[in-house]
């Protein structure tokens, strides 16, 4: 479904020359919940970037479902963000002067189907508990429900992967839970899902783990 080889990223040159990542091996088959684990600086948010086709890589490459994510042009690449895959960013990231439903829309605006997505837009809200929070503005929803609302943006285009960056990292122990069982539940609907964190005890959740560590990837 998902695999890197060789995949790498360096950062300046010479003696000043940093890899965030290097060389990593990654092979997800369709359905699983993977994790990476690292700290802070360890490459975890440079892999993201280079699986969801935002940070190019200096060598290696991307299969996404049969395409080649970084041999194809901009084009093809935005229309792969836009219909294969949903980001789920640590900060929730919603617009101020829209609703709750209104932010979650916003994918639909590059959609094929634009009132197919705003049917699973609603089913998400209710099936995530915010169903009366759909005209709510973000500076009237906690922070448990500002992230569902963007888990719900990440989902309208109906993705076949997620990729979370360190979506529990600004939430209380009680939250994170609710927000992982959320995870877990979009993962047995069939969503692939690639996240990371430094937290360790999240690792229960996925059924592959890795670790990364000053840009090496290694399974746990």
């Amino acid at each position: 479904m998902i695999e890197t080889k060789d995949l790498t990223k360096i950062y300046g040159n010479g003696s000043r020359e940093v890899k965030a990542v290097d060389g990593a091996q990654l092979s997800l088959d369709s359905g699983d919940f993977a994790l990476v684990i690292g700290r802070s600086g360890s490459g975890k948010s440079t892999l993201l970037g280079m699986l969801g086709a935002v940070t190019r890589p200096t060598h290696g490459t991307v299969i996404l479902d049969g395409d080649d994510l970084w041999g194809m042009d901009d084009r093809a690449q935005a229309l792969i963000r836009a219909r294969k895959i949903g980001f789920v960013f640590q900060f929730a990231g919603l617009l101020p002067t829209l609703t709750a439903m209104e932010n979650a829309k916003l994918p639909s605006l590059f959609s094929r189907d634009k009132e197919e997505t705003v049917k699973r837009a609603e089913k998400y809200f209710k099936a995530f508990g915010i169903d009366d929070k759909q005209a709510s503005y973000p500076s009237e929803l906690s922070g448990g429900e500002a992230k569902r609302v963007s888990i719900v943006r990440a989902l309208v285009n109906d993705p076949i992967l997620v990729i979370a960056d360190e979506p529990t990292g600004d939430l209380d122990v009680e939250t994170e839970k609710e927000i992982m069982a959320i995870f877990q539940q979009i993962n047995k609907e069939g969503k692939t899902i690639v996240m990371v964190t430094h937290n360790t005890d999240l690792s229960l959740y996925a059924n592959k783990v890795f670790k990364m560590d000053r840009g090496k990837l290694s399974r746990i």
